[in-house]
């Protein structure tokens, strides 16, 4: 087996830097940039020019210095670090986000997921991870230009399109049945604006014991949601949570929490399907106001959830940045491998 392994592709790569491959440069100030290896060409910056070829060979994690004497530390990106410096259709699903779905819906290697929607890939890149070689990942889209950032992204992480990855077009009530046969799911992650619209062909996909995760951004989305998966009869009592992250200064005795901190980004509720015919012991609460009005129903809007709209002239820019990206790393993918005896080349 070469260092690109059998499965995660140009992403997962280890050893002395190639042509094609990714790489991360930080300068002095902590400022990044993120380039693909290509031979003969330059980088360039206002601190000077540092060619790429001055990079290949060099082991990862290695300190190189441009044309005026700047030092640059270079590694290849965490996925992490690629989803945040992606080209992006849509509002991407942060890390921490996306760390804690893969816990809370308990993803694991050879799980069969359903994913709806796609928006720009940074969640199907962790799913994807999670699953291994043997999962099934079946993503699901309405919008066709999201699709194609999704899908440049995820062939320029990996070099190709994962065989075990599928993205179908439509509204996942309709497709969902079309696509997968009923309780063959183990999981599935709904990020999208009102997932209790699909709840009836998710309960059918699901197998029984199978998690259901929604990913929300407003207490209003999450109450609704809260509600109809109760009222389906067919679910484990749902839980609820979100996830805030400080990070902290630490320098000798200057310990102290950061100014900024990653704060709310989105609500995540988790459920399980139950055993048909199954019903749950009733729970006693509070009463509680269950029914929406049309004005409670107006608040859920995307116009009033302050849903950015991404123009047609940029998100046409962001899928030729992605498929600009992802041919890159086809052609560089499709190069010879050096022989197994060749030596890397020495650090510079």
């Amino acid at each position: 087996m070469t260092d690109t392994q059998s499965f995660g592709g140009r992403g997962e790569r280890s050893g002395p830097f190639r042509a094609g491959d990714r790489v991360q440069l930080t300068g002095p100030k902590g400022r990044m940039h993120t380039i693909a290896i290509e031979p003969g060409k330059v980088f360039h910056s206002h601190k000077g020019t540092l060619p790429h070829d001055d990079l290949i060979g060099l082991p990862d994690g290695s300190v190189v210095t441009n044309q005026v004497g700047v030092e640059y530390l270079a590694l290849r990106p965490l996925l992490s670090d690629f989803v945040m410096s992606m080209p992006r259709g849509a509002a991407i699903v942060y890390p921490k986000d996306a760390a804690q779905i893969l816990a809370h819906a308990d993803i694991f290697p050879g799980a069969t997921v359903v994913e709806a929607g796609v928006g720009s890939g940074a969640l199907s890149l962790w799913l994807l991870r999670a699953i291994g070689p043997q999962g099934r990942l079946m993503s699901f889209e309405r919008r066709e230009e999201f699709a194609d950032v999704a899908r440049g992204n995820v062939e320029t992480f990996h070099g190709a399109l994962p065989e075990n990855w599928s993205i179908t077009l439509g509204d996942l009530a309709e497709a969902l049945p079309e696509t997968a046969a009923e309780a063959s799911a183990d999981r599935v992650v709904l990020d999208m604006l009102a997932p209790w619209e699909v709840l009836g062909a998710v309960t059918d996909a699901l197998k029984p014991g199978g998690v259901l995760l929604c990913y929300v951004a407003t207490v209003t989305q999450l109450s609704r949601v809260a509600e109809a998966i109760r009222a389906t009869g067919a679910y484990t009592e749902p839980a609820a949570n979100e996830t805030m992250v400080r990070g902290w200064h630490v320098q000798g005795l200057a310990v102290r929490p950061d100014h900024r901190m990653i704060a709310h980004t989105g609500f995540l509720l988790t459920a399980r399907r139950l055993a048909p015919g199954t019903v749950l012991p009733e729970l006693k609460r509070r009463p509680s106001k269950t029914e929406f009005s049309d004005e409670d129903v107006e608040a859920w809007t995307p116009g009033a959830l302050g849903e950015r709209a991404v123009s047609a002239k940029i998100l046409r820019k962001r899928v030729r940045a992605a498929n600009t990206a992802a041919s890159l790393a086809r052609e560089s993918d499709s190069d010879p491998e050096p022989a197994a005896d060749e030596a890397p080349g020495e650090p510079r």
